[in-house]
């Protein structure tokens, strides 16, 4: 394993130490694993906070800023954020118009996420969950009860975190977030598996000439295993599952987000881009809006997800609205 750490053990502190030392307009409580803007809003705002475990980056402390997150709560390398940690970032971030928590399909986020909300009710904080699951590649797992959240989140928060900025009540804001959500599809094609720094070795073995198909963001199994393809052949397997379970049809638009999963080269996401473009264009599908890059990783993993996220002029309007995060800006 050849990595740039200075112990297994310390990759998460590091991380937010090197994370407050870049970005000064960030707040980062490295002892409770908490991001927060540095300067709240001068006027109270419904407050969105994510997280998850680390290893996905950017996502969830790089879209804190202006536009998006309020907080985000890292957890361990692929481990959830524990209540307390939610609940200090819930405290921190409330200005009494209540927070929406935006959470992943995970099993442990799901669990944590809700315990840390009956704490903060308790406390009398106004609490909202939008939960993502957006990944059709399986239905149910080891890790979740349901689809799994993956790229689709990246959309809610900043679609929802829109919405927030311009004053709207928590229920609004978190109508919208479903409405990303319901809107949104994903799947996933990994080339390489991920190594955790603590386990020194990657997750699962993987030939040089296979790949494996549907794959979950901690290398969860996928559908199946095959040979490697040409982009061209895996960027069509990939739009026709997302469309077998997608309500699209010839005249729609869509927000395209075509995701590196953190050891893929942008090149080559851009040669799957142009592949899906041509391929929704076949099928009279636009594409409103594009993203394409790193948003959703899984540490090292080579390969890509697919999003596609139906959407109207006023969830494009959100999506257009300003921004201003480590990962995302928009003026």
């Amino acid at each position: 394993m050849k990595k740039l750490i200075n112990t297994p053990e310390s990759v998460l502190e590091d991380a937010l130490a090197g994370v407050a030392a870049a970005h000064p307009e960030l707040a980062v409580d490295v002892p409770n694993r908490v991001i927060t803007r540095a300067v709240r809003p001068a006027a109270p705002k419904v407050a969105l906070v994510s997280g998850g475990g680390s290893g996905h980056e950017p996502l969830h402390g790089g879209f804190v800023g202006p536009g998006m997150l309020d907080a985000a709560c890292p957890g361990e390398v692929f481990t959830s954020p524990v209540p307390d940690q939610v609940l200090t970032a819930a405290r921190a971030v409330d200005s009494g118009a209540g927070v929406l928590l935006v959470v992943k399909n995970y099993t442990g986020d799901v669990m944590n996420f809700r315990l840390a909300a009956e704490l903060a009710a308790e406390e009398g904080i106004e609490v909202r969950t939008v939960l993502v699951d957006d990944d059709v590649a399986v239905e149910d797992s080891t890790w979740t009860a349901g689809r799994r959240g993956t790229g689709a989140t990246v959309l809610v928060e900043k679609i929802a975190g829109a919405l927030a900025e311009r004053g709207a009540p928590l229920a609004e804001v978190a109508a919208v977030g479903e409405k990303v959500n319901a809107a949104s599809r994903s799947f996933a094609v990994a080339l390489t598996a991920a190594t955790v720094p603590a386990a020194g070795k990657p997750g699962f073995e993987l030939p040089e000439d296979e790949i494996e198909v549907g794959v979950g963001i901690h290398g969860e199994p996928g559908r199946r295993r095959e040979k490697l393809r040409p982009a061209r052949e895996l960027a069509a397997e990939v739009v026709d599952t997302v469309l077998a379970d997608h309500d699209l049809t010839a005249g729609d638009q869509v927000i395209a987000l075509v995701n590196g999963l953190g050891g893929t080269p942008l090149l080559e996401l851009y040669i799957v881009f142009g592949e899906v473009a041509a391929l929704l264009a076949e099928r009279g599908v636009t594409i409103a809006r594009s993203l394409v890059g790193n948003f959703v990783t899984s540490l090292d993993m080579a390969g890509f997800s697919l999003t596609l996220t139906k959407a109207d002029a006023g969830l494009l309007e959100l999506w257009d609205a300003p921004v201003a995060t480590p990962a995302l800006h928009r003026s």
